[in-house]
């Protein structure tokens, strides 16, 4: 896939990423958090945000780093850095600079930002190895980047069981080996390889359980197709027939997560690695 059917595809759900922001943040919240806690920024800090979408995480940095401090908030699509523009204004964010901005290619010098998030952005990256490089090149010497990446398929039903139900009704191939997708950078072992060749210092590696909770099957579905571009895709270009085999077998496979009143707890498990460019 080049660069431009990407964003083509990031573009298609920026729209469904901005009407889902909230829930989605009430949820993930937590995991921003310990990021942030993990980078500690400092006043006066220059802090990199990359594929930040609305950019609730670094706007949490921004508050950490003050007025003399200066976040530069990114993505890789302009419509979502769109969106991180609205959630800016919204909030009063005075210290932020928005940016279009591909990790693998960071139109920035060396050893201008003080720290770095990047909340489930690498393992989305064409090469996860070369994000890391730029990462690296970018930091000042004892700088930080703390990222999150999800754990295995197994560990995340809520996102993993839509991707089987495709697969296996025929309405997506299955994935290329490597290819960009959640569950890419699972393995610890990797993610350890991946920093480590980047000339990164592994300060650690979390693993930081998460639930998504839906009041009902319909509002999970609804929620999905805003924004997943493998569901988006897959309705717009599949038989009515088919999707509705899919959404019922999807359904029947996570009623195993509902309580009486037919609301979904699903478990999830979340890496946040902490690593540091050496002096």
């Amino acid at each position: 896939m080049t660069t431009e059917q990407q964003r083509d595809d990031w573009r298609s759900v920026a729209a469904g990423w901005e009407r889902q922001r909230a829930a989605m943040w009430e949820t993930t919240r937590p995991v921003s958090e310990r990021m942030v806690e993990l980078l500690a920024p400092a006043q006066g800090d220059v802090v990199l945000e990359l594929a930040g979408g609305s950019g609730d995480t670094g706007l949490l940095a921004a508050e950490r780093i003050g007025p003399n401090g200066r976040l530069i908030e990114s993505d890789f699509v302009s419509d979502i850095v769109d969106s991180a523009r609205r959630r800016a204004a919204e909030v009063g964010a005075g210290n932020i600079e928005l940016r279009v901005l591909d990790a693998e290619s960071l139109d920035l010098d060396d050893e201008t930002v003080d720290g770095i998030l990047c909340r489930w952005g690498f393992m989305l990256t064409s090469d996860p190895a070369a994000a890391l490089a730029e990462t690296r090149r970018v930091l000042r010497p004892r700088g930080r980047v703390a990222f999150a990446v999800w754990g295995t398929p197994e560990e995340n039903p809520w996102a993993s069981t839509v991707g089987r139900v495709l697969v296996e009704h025929g309405v997506v191939p299955p994935p290329e080996p490597d290819s960009p997708g959640p569950f890419r950078l699972g393995d610890r072992s990797r993610v350890a390889a991946l920093v480590e060749g980047a000339s990164l210092e592994l300060v650690s590696n979390e693993d930081f359980p998460i639930a998504f909770r839906f009041e009902s099957f319909d509002e999970f579905w609804e929620s999905t197709k805003d924004v997943s571009r493998a569901l988006n895709a897959a309705i717009e270009s599949a038989d009515e027939a088919v999707v509705a085999t899919v959404r019922a077998e999807l359904g029947e496979r996570l009623a195993v997560y509902a309580d009486e009143d037919g609301a979904l707890t699903m478990p999830g498990v979340t890496q946040i690695v902490l690593a540091r460019r050496p002096s």
